[in-house]
């Protein structure tokens, strides 16, 4: 009689292992800010080495909640042995073949140096998160945060009014000129045959014509402008990098839940760039001051734009405006207290956006006396919001104002 030997199943855990959930778990290092160079030194700032990737793997297997305390044990085990490494190569691989990152050289684990160690051109080369990578990373980041709100779905921008539009939630009316031509075909027949009878051929007559009605719900342009000032990873707190994931969150939530919005991105420092959103994951802090007014003025001219009903500004930032665009070109900077120049011209920049009817509503990650007179300040002009948040409560705030602000402000 045959006999067949069945071996011991020994589990791998490099081919079991949920990708998503690793690319979660690198978030952090994934979409670093800077934080880590806190003292000025910001050379190659864009660059993530292979070596780091794997470093922060490992420390993302043994010290996070990614796996099971019995598998921490086994990975424990692995790194005694040795063959740790040989599963973060493997986890690597299958991030390349899944398409989460792509490495500018060819990157072959077995090609080994005569030490035993890798050779220079594999320990120097660079990899990057792809678009799909970012995709999920901000998927990520919406789910957690909504999830932290309690709710189930994401909603709409619901108002008020009732107009003829694709979807139909009211009852249906007369079709009057201008009017969407979403035709309740039930209703106008139905007034037909009360007006000629059951008769053929029917003859339709325009006061005939009923139109489905539906909840209006309004399009909104939104510019997030997002503070890059050397203070976001000062004094032992990096506020950059949940400033980033709320950002993705909210690109995200806007794609998916509220196609009909838009949504662009403004960086301001000593001047103000507009970003595409797909850069928003590789932006990073530097050595700069904060220029609020720069910011402002670039993100009314991206507004004017969109042809939306809606147009406002969400600006996240941790400071006081310290620097300010001179007519020459210079770039005026004082860091210490509220210049009055700077804080004048800054203002006055937010009174043209209240006669432009844009809306500003500013998250603010501190709390100093004169930084919130001054958002107050901000707020009472744009009849906006100010939220003294921290970068732990952000996102809550954000996506939740967000959601709420077309049913509070169109009647």
């Amino acid at each position: 009689m045959k006999r067949i030997r069945y071996s011991k199943y020994v589990p791998n855990p490099a081919g079991e292992m949920s990708m998503e959930d690793l690319l979660a778990a690198l978030s952090d290092y994934l979409l670093q800010s800077g934080f880590e160079d806190q003292y000025g030194y910001y050379d190659n700032p864009n660059e993530q080495t292979m070596d780091q990737l794997r470093q922060a793997i490992e420390q993302a297997l043994l010290d996070s909640d990614l796996v099971d305390e019995e598998l921490r044990e086994q990975l424990e085990q692995m790194q005694m042995e040795g063959t740790l490494d040989q599963m973060i190569e493997q986890l690597i691989q299958r991030m390349q073949q899944e398409e989460f990152i792509s490495v500018d050289q060819a990157h072959d684990p077995a090609k080994q140096s005569s030490l035993g160690g890798q050779t220079g051109e594999a320990q120097s080369a660079r990899f990057e998160v792809t678009d799909k990578g970012l995709d999920l990373l901000g998927y990520k980041s919406l789910r957690d945060l909504m999830g932290s709100l309690g709710k189930a779905s994401f909603g709409r921008h619901d108002t008020r009014d009732m107009a003829t539009g694709i979807e139909a939630s009211g009852a249906s009316k007369p079709y009057e000129f201008g009017d969407t031509l979403n035709l309740d075909v039930t209703a106008t027949l139905s007034q037909a045959f009360q007006r000629e009878g059951l008769t053929l051929p029917l003859n339709l007559e325009y006061s005939d014509l009923h139109v489905h009605q539906c909840e209006y719900q309004s399009s909104c342009a939104t510019v997030l402008m997002l503070d890059c000032s050397h203070s976001m990873i000062l004094y032992g707190e990096d506020r950059f990098t949940p400033a980033k994931k709320v950002a993705m969150a909210l690109q995200h939530l806007i794609r998916t839940q509220y196609p009909g919005d838009s949504l662009s991105l403004v960086l301001f420092h000593d001047s103000a760039e507009e970003v595409p959103l797909s850069q928003l994951a590789r932006v990073k802090v530097g050595p700069y001051y904060t220029n609020t007014r720069e910011g402002l003025r670039l993100a009314q001219r991206v507004l004017q734009r969109q042809r939306k009903d809606m147009k406002q500004i969400v600006m996240i930032t941790d400071g006081k405006p310290s620097a300010l665009t001179l007519e020459d070109g210079r770039i005026y900077k004082n860091a210490f207290g509220l210049d009055p120049l700077v804080v004048s011209q800054t203002l006055e920049e937010v009174s043209k956006c209240k006669r432009a009817g844009i809306l500003i509503n500013t998250f603010m990650l501190a709390s100093d006396y004169g930084l919130v007179q001054f958002v107050q300040k901000v707020s009472q002009m744009c009849r906006g919001k100010a939220y003294f948040t921290t970068p732990y409560n952000l996102g809550q705030y954000l996506l939740m104002d967000y959601m709420s602000r077309k049913t509070k402000t169109i009647h």
